[in-house]
């Protein structure tokens, strides 16, 4: 339950700072929920499909799967911490509030696919893929509902240090799984 959480915060770290650039964008109630259940929706499911293909992999590989789910998880966090322009992300996470049909999908995956590795990885240490999707919906959910609702009120700054600690942690994870597998 503990490896769980602690990959359940970081993620919880870097939907609150997404949620919060689309809150600067004033969204009304009514998107504002829509857009929390959204990301509540794909971050939910894109663990799902990450495990399943992480829990066929993780089988076929056997003991080495603790090594590649931790070398996943520096990999991923490091990713957060890699400098780049995120206006990308921000833009489709504020388009997913007030976009219908077909276009939703592509949207909802594009900001979820840290998720995917997080499921990816999730099914390489063999941990309840049903407690982790509901989690982790359950944390996109809030984290997003205060994003959006304190995202004008919050600065750039600590916007994006929420997401540097999420891949803080997330390293920090990854080299504290590679740990204590070598040792």
């Amino acid at each position: 339950m503990l490896r769980l959480l602690a990959l359940i915060i970081p993620l919880g770290l870097d939907t609150f700072a997404v949620a919060a650039a689309v809150g600067v964008a004033g969204l009304d109630r009514r998107d504002r929920l829509r857009g929390s259940l959204l990301f509540a929706l794909f971050e939910g499911v894109m663990p799902l499909v990450g495990f399943v293909i992480g829990a066929g992999l993780g089988g076929a590989i056997g003991s080495n799967a603790d090594y590649i789910a931790g070398g996943l998880l520096v990999l991923l966090g490091g990713y957060m911490l890699w400098p780049r322009d995120e206006s990308d992300e921000r833009a489709a996470a504020s388009i997913l509030a007030r976009t219908r049909g077909w276009a939703v999908i592509g949207l909802g995956v594009s900001i979820s696919l840290d998720e995917l590795a997080i499921g990816f990885s999730v099914g390489l240490l063999r941990i309840s893929i049903v407690l982790a999707a509901i989690l982790i919906a359950s944390q996109a959910f809030l984290a997003a509902q205060l994003g959006v609702r304190m995202g004008a009120r919050l600065s750039e700054g600590l916007r994006e240090g929420a997401e540097r600690a999420a891949g803080v942690v997330l390293v920090a994870l990854g080299l504290a799984f590679l740990a204590m597998r070598i040792l």
